[in-house]
């Protein structure tokens, strides 16, 4: 009985430690495919700060947890069983939806480039989202409706990239892999929200304290440094946004090429990357990713630029006709 008793030990020990190398395999590939994703995740926090601007401070965390929630209820309900079924029944589509959700990325990006050089010819959408009092619960509303319908979007990419990051394997882990980057990111990106859209009232209770010197001077001074420093924090995180975008959509369109045999601006990117990094062989590295985040970047920019005329002139006109028969018909 002993040795059977140690044998069942044995066969459990096993177990544990097959269990424990799955769970790690599965974290160690959550974290790199989440990584492949950063561009869009950068822009995700980028943008969501926007949709509180105008209303009470107290108002600011509940409109973030409602946006937070409803990322999540995006990712688990929606795009992660989407995702794999994609992955079980049509793996050949994965590629092409990569491929136009990269193509929306430099189309998104370009568009903002261009809003900034030419501010007058903006979209409604931002008059939209910057508007209002915010003392109304219907503008609340919407723009919580407006900023998961914007995240469903970036959530989709998030999720097609780490799909498209993860090698062959089982099911579940596959779906676990998908379950823990979204609820990773959804609450890293959040969590920096939150922590982004209250930094000016911490900063103002800072330099309003009434502690005594030296210590008082330094905390009032750390108060006004933060509360003139958040509006250049959000412009450069708006820009890194907008550029990260840019960036990862030609980097998905090169790459979704290759896979289909146009493999010549890929390798052409490759010997820019590697000669650039041979002549600063102490960093190569860091020079290699800056050479190919720049061509993909350049890339980015003349797909976007291709699209903006093709979205303002041919599909959304198509579109507004397509729905204005649909509204006849009802």
């Amino acid at each position: 009985m002993s040795v059977g008793l140690i044998a069942l030990l044995d066969d459990v020990a096993f177990m544990v430690r097959t269990a424990a190398a799955s769970l790690d395999d599965v974290a160690g590939q959550a974290a790199k495919a989440g990584t492949k994703a950063a561009g869009v995740v950068i822009d995700d926090a980028a943008v969501t700060p926007r949709y509180v601007v105008g209303f009470a401070a107290e108002r600011e965390l509940p409109i973030v947890g409602k946006i937070a929630l409803g990322s999540l209820r995006n990712k688990l309900l929606f795009l992660l069983p989407g995702a794999l079924a994609l992955s079980a029944f049509a793996p050949w589509a994965i590629t092409p939806l990569l491929m136009l959700g990269g193509a929306y990325l430099c189309y998104e990006g370009t568009e903002k480039v261009y809003e900034a050089l030419f501010p007058h010819r903006a979209h409604g959408h931002e008059a939209e989202v910057q508007g209002g009092t915010g003392t109304d619960q219907a503008l609340e509303d919407r723009r919580v409706a407006s900023a998961i319908k914007t995240d469903f979007i970036l959530s989709a990419e998030i999720m097609a990239i780490t799909l498209a990051a993860l090698p062959e394997g089982s099911f579940w882990m596959r779906a676990a892999v998908l379950g823990i980057v979204a609820v990773g990111i959804t609450a890293g990106v959040y969590g920096v929200v939150a922590l982004i859209v209250k930094a000016d009232d911490a900063g103002l209770a800072l330099a309003r304290s009434t502690a005594r010197p030296p210590f008082g001077s330094l905390i009032r001074g750390l108060g006004r440094g933060v509360v003139r420093g958040m509006p250049i924090l959000l412009t450069l995180l708006a820009i890194v946004g907008t550029a990260a975008m840019i960036w990862v959509g030609g980097g998905i369109l090169m790459h979704g090429l290759e896979t289909y045999g146009l493999s010549a601006p890929a390798h052409a990117v490759h010997e820019a990357a590697s000669s650039a990094a041979s002549y600063v062989p102490f960093a190569g590295g860091g020079v290699a990713w800056m050479v190919t985040a720049m061509a993909s970047g350049l890339i980015g920019l003349a797909v976007g630029a291709l699209l903006i005329p093709l979205s303002r002139f041919v599909l959304g006109p198509a579109w507004q006709y397509l729905s204005s028969l649909w509204r006849k018909s009802k």
